[in-house]
This record gives C-alpha cells, sequence and structure tokens, in this order.
C-alpha cells in the first residue's frame, strides 16, 4: 500500500546576517494511517517540519524537497488556493499551546462551526449537531453551554479539548499534534492525549506527534524519529525506544528522572559524542 505521506531530503531554511541557516537539513520519512513520534529538544526542527508539511512557513524562508507527496498531491506544486483545500479538510494541525490560537471574541461554537463549514456545505441543524457531536467526543460535559462559551471563560484543559475539536470536526485524514498539552498540568496531559489516541485510533487517520517528551510518545505511537540539529539521528519502533542506540537518543533517555530516582545528579548531555555523525 502506498504511503499517505512522502517526505523526500526536506530542508528548511532562514536568512541572517552570516547567509541563510538550515533548521530543517535534509529529513526524509514516509507516513501510513499509523502513529509516528518526532521527538528531539527545543530548536530540534520538529515544529519547522510539521509546519513545512502545510506550507506554512513563509517567506523569507525558505522550503526546499525532493518530494513532499500526501495521497498522491504534490504538496510544493500546491498554490496557497489550492492549500486551503488540504488544510484543516485532509491535514489539520494543532499548534504549541492550541487555547491561544483560539479567537477572542467569538464563541467555542461559532469558531468549531467556522472549521466545519468552510469545507463542507451543511445545513444550520447539521452544523450543530456535529459540533455538539464534536465537543462530547472529545469529552466536554454539558456541550451545549459549552458551545456558547468564549475563550476565557474555559479553563487551559477545556480550551486544548475545543481547538481539538476545531482540528478534527473535519475529518482529515492526517493530524499533526505539535506539543498539544505542553502547557497543561500532568493529568490533563493524559486525558487530552488519550481523546486523540482514541479518535485517530477510531477513524482511521494518521498522526504526527511533535514533543520533546520520549516517554509520552513511546506510549501513544507506533513508530518514532529523533531529531537533532535539524537531523534525524536515529528511527525505532516505539515499543523498542529502550533499545535505541544513538549516544544523543540515548543521553535523552538518561536525562529522564524515573519515580523511584536516586541518583545525584541527573546526567548532561555529552555532545561530543556525536558531533559531526
Amino acid at each position: 500500500m502506498a504511503p499517505m505521506l512522502s517526505v523526500e531530503n526536506l530542508r528548511v531554511s532562514f536568512p541572517t546576517h552570516r547567509g541563510r541557516v538550515e533548521v530543517v537539513k535534509g529529513i526524509s520519512f514516509e507516513l501510513g494511517r499509523e502513529r509516528l513520534g518526532i521527538v528531539g529538544e527545543s530548536g530540534s526542527g520538529k515544529s519547522m517540519t510539521g509546519r513545512a508539511i502545510l506550507k506554512l512557513i513563509r517567506k523569507p524562508g525558505l522550503v526546499t524537497a525532493d518530494r513532499l507527496e500526501f495521497d498522491g498531491i504534490d504538496i510544493r506544486a500546491q498554490s496557497e488556493k489550492q492549500m486551503r483545500s488540504v488544510r484543516g479538510a485532509r491535514i489539520s494541525m494543532v499548534m504549541q499551546d492550541p487555547k491561544f490560537s483560539l479567537n477572542p471574541v467569538m464563541t467555542v461554537g461559532e469558531q468549531i462551526a467556522e472549521a466545519l463549514v468552510t469545507h463542507e456545505k451543511l445545513s444550520r441543524r447539521e452544523v450543530d449537531e456535529r459540533i455538539l457531536a464534536m465537543l462530547e467526543a472529545v469529552r466536554i460535559n454539558d456541550p451545549k453551554r459549552v458551545a456558547g462559551l468564549y475563550p476565557h471563560e474555559v479553563s487551559g484543559g477545556m480550551g486544548q479539548r475545543v481547538m481539538i475539536a476545531m482540528m478534527l470536526i473535519p475529518e482529515p485524514e492526517l493530524l499533526i499534534a505539535d506539543e498539544p498539552t505542553s502547557a497543561l498540568d500532568v493529568s490533563v496531559q493524559a486525558q487530552v492525549l488519550d481523546i486523540i489516541d482514541d479518535l485517530v485510533t477510531r477513524k482511521g487517520m494518521g498522526l504526527i506527534l511533535i514533543s520533546h517528551d520520549l516517554n509520552l510518545v513511546s506510549r501513544y505511537c507506533d513508530r518514532i524519529l529523533v531529531m537533532n540539529a535539524g537531523t534525524v539521528v536515529e528511527e525505532c519502533a516505539a515499543g523498542q525506544l529502550d533499545q535505541a542506540q544513538h549516544p544523543y537518543t540515548r543521553g535523552l533517555l538518561a536525562a529522564m528522572p524515573t519515580i523511584n530516582e536516586n541518583r545525584d545528579e541527573l546526567p548532561v548531555l555529552d555532545r561530543s559524542q556525536w558531533a559531526g555523525t
């Protein structure tokens, strides 16, 4: 079966006073209807990879690739107008700290409706029914009341769920989730990720989960790409993360504290081990 998404030699660069600097340096991967995790430190190029797939990097940023294809569509050749029929409808992206992407002067229901009617022609009744069903799907109690609230009237966890509802209501084939729970406490993080995992599994979607949390990604994904300084340094099955071989991945794993931690200090990454690799 052909992959849903094919990325080959993807590069993202920005101009500086010393010339263009690449933040994504020729990465390649394929994605089927599976859950792919992309992990690495801040600045490793994870978010830029997700944005490049949706052509969300504007000038003076420059994106090049030998291949960037989604379900037979050459993303590189799509105009901005053509991309509007792909974004949201077929590929959705939940940004970091998504609650702050909500419009403060529109109700929750109005914003979810906008995400739906942009891509589908439905009656008002059908839109209202879909909104309430989607809010229920992301486990919001009393969805009719919440649909009438403004963003400042909902909690952080509920705001994240609303954003996930907005991204999923058009029923996309691929969801890119960029640190979707970074601003939430641990208990709410698990709830939100369980919701995403349940919806992705039931609808047979593809998922790219971008995170710096190795344990989290290994729990929710099938496969993991480890990025460092704009390159993929290792790829492994999520269940085999503890068998990772690259010094960078081993360093990230070693730096994570455990519940029964007895080390006096957590180790610092020794970057000399992989410099130049």
